[in-house]
């Protein structure tokens, strides 16, 4: 048993031993049917913490013979198979993290990680291997002395592409994936191939050592997608077994549609279950980073379509011309395609749309807002607390102005003279609302539909219930008579005694012209 070299169970123990844990063993009966056969090589590019590395784990931990996981395995859905006990503990297993070696050797990686694993060999096989040999070489060796085939996991696989411009260093690292997954050697001791990544496989030459891999990724993951996140099925039943609201929770981690299938955040779920509370749990660095990298390109078309989404509109996006790296960048479609593969995008495959798919990865977006020609929309996005509390207080003079004041601000990238630029002013305005709020635009109710609906969410706490109603060229007292008169406010029943009528209205002609107004009421049968 080493780190390297056949690990323990280890790690699959810890997460197993997690109070929140989901059975994702699934998983292995997939790969026990690519194991042997020419679809044995299979790289996963999903985003950070989305499970990649606990699916490492725990495929060190039904393939490495370097422990027994017998006990461990007992009741999951892997357990079910027939196979179960025909591949379970039985193969040479050698788990890589390419970025914890990155970290402290970029100079001589190949080197470092030939050391690594080699001395692992030492402790089983002593001084009866020439460990100058390349590290293919050994392998193959290995596998002539015992006819146990090897399972080669590497996490992180694609940190050098991702970190380096080193053509040199990335040329000697594709050299040696090649050597252990498509050389002549590899074909005899490889039973299975499973690396994990950021990125898809790069679109190079070079990189035709990876060319045998099957790829999968957040564009399209079928049919291994509902292993990497929580399935909607899975959170509703964390959310009765922890006593959280699931529309909440939905609202905050959900939004990735991957095949179809909606698929939530693992880490920042299983964060809300133990906390019993509702947060940004990606809220670090590298989420202002990565964001903050791409929308500060600035190229055509960027900053409206960035603006449409985080008025709650999708935009088209071409991902065939990104060359999964984040040095060529050379396009919006580019620089949206990184973003979806980063998880801060979500994408719909049939539509070919983007969007942003929750409300945690909305606040990575408004923290990243505070740069540049950005600034500007970010006052406004700072505002938007100011603006729920004196619509709740119904100061109907500040709702005004504030929503005047983010108006003028969308004027470059939103057509002015029309209701429909008013709603997507209003989404913008109240952009933190979500934390709160279901707010749901054009919402049946009485005799036609309400523009705004604000439905309070379990962690609402006071705040009323909302109905907003926009006109233009009219008058805010117009709105509200029509919310009366069509009865939207009765889509609200049972949220609570307090609901708010809000009428908002811009004159686009006139003294007035480009004025706002608001007149709001609570509502009494």
């Amino acid at each position: 048993m080493g780190v390297y070299f056949n690990p323990s169970n280890e790690s699959f123990t810890k997460d197993r031993n997690y109070k929140i844990y989901i059975d994702k063993t699934g998983l292995l009966e997939y790969l026990n049917e690519s194991m042997g056969t020419p679809k044995n090589c299979i790289a996963l590019s999903h985003a950070r913490r989305f499970g990649k590395s606990l699916a490492a784990g725990m495929i060190d931990a039904y393939y490495s013979l370097g422990c027994d996981s017998t006990k461990l395995f007992e009741d999951t859905k892997i357990a079910e198979s027939s196979d179960f006990k025909k591949y379970m503990n039985q193969y040479n297993v050698i788990h890589l993290d390419i970025s914890s070696v990155w970290d402290f050797h970029k100079e001589d990686l190949v080197e470092s990680i030939h050391d690594r694993v080699c001395e692992d060999f030492q402790k089983e096989y002593a001084d009866t291997l020439n460990y100058d040999k390349d590290l293919y070489l050994l392998i193959q060796e290995i596998y002539s002395r015992t006819n146990i085939p090897f399972v080669i996991i590497i996490d992180e696989w694609d940190c050098v592409i991702r970190n380096s411009n080193d053509k040199e260093l990335v040329h000697r690292y594709l050299q040696f994936l090649h050597s252990l997954f498509k050389s002549e050697e590899s074909k005899a001791f490889l039973a299975l191939a499973y690396i994990t990544g950021i990125l898809p496989i790069k679109k190079i030459q070079d990189e035709s050592a990876l060319n045998n891999f099957r790829e999968y990724t957040m564009l399209d993951s079928y049919p291994i997608t509902e292993y990497y996140g929580f399935t909607e099925e899975e959170v509703r039943e964390l959310c009765r077994e922890y006593d959280m609201d699931f529309e909440s929770t939905k609202a905050w981690y959900n939004g990735y549609l991957i095949d179809g299938k909606h698929m939530y955040n693992p880490n920042s779920v299983s964060m809300a279950m133990d906390r019993h509370k509702f947060d940004s749990y990606w809220k670090n660095t590298s989420s202002f980073a990565s964001i903050n990298t791409f929308i500060t390109m600035n190229y055509a078309g960027l900053k409206d379509d960035i603006m449409t989404m985080l008025a709650g509109g999708k935009v088209r996006v071409n991902t065939n011309s990104f060359q999964n790296d984040f040095s060529t960048v050379g396009s919006k479609d580019d620089a949206l395609t990184a973003l979806i593969h980063l998880g801060y995008l979500g994408y719909d495959a049939d539509r070919k749309n983007a969007f942003i798919p929750n409300y945690e990865v909305a606040t990575a977006f408004e923290a990243a807002l505070q740069i540049g020609e950005w600034k500007d929309i970010a006052k406004i996005i700072s505002r938007c607390d100011e603006l729920l509390f004196a619509t709740i207080d119904k100061e109907a003079d500040k709702v005004a102005e504030i929503i005047e004041q983010a108006h003028d601000t969308y004027t470059s990238v939103l057509k002015y003279n029309d209701e429909n630029s008013l709603s997507c002013v209003l989404t913008m305005a109240y952009f933190t609302a979500p934390a709160y709020y279901n707010i749901v635009r054009e919402m049946l109710s009485g005799k036609g539909f309400a523009d705004f609906t604000f439905i309070p969410r379990a962690n609402a706490g006071w705040r009323p219930a909302m109905v907003v109603e926009l006109k233009y060229n009219q008058s805010a007292d117009t709105a509200i008579k029509q919310i009366k008169e069509k009865r939207y406010q009765g889509a609200l029943s049972g949220y609570g005694d307090k609901i708010l009528l809000v009428g908002i209205n811009y004159d686009v002609d006139g003294e007035d012209k480009k004025h706002h107004t608001c007149v709001i009421e609570e509502w009494m049968e």
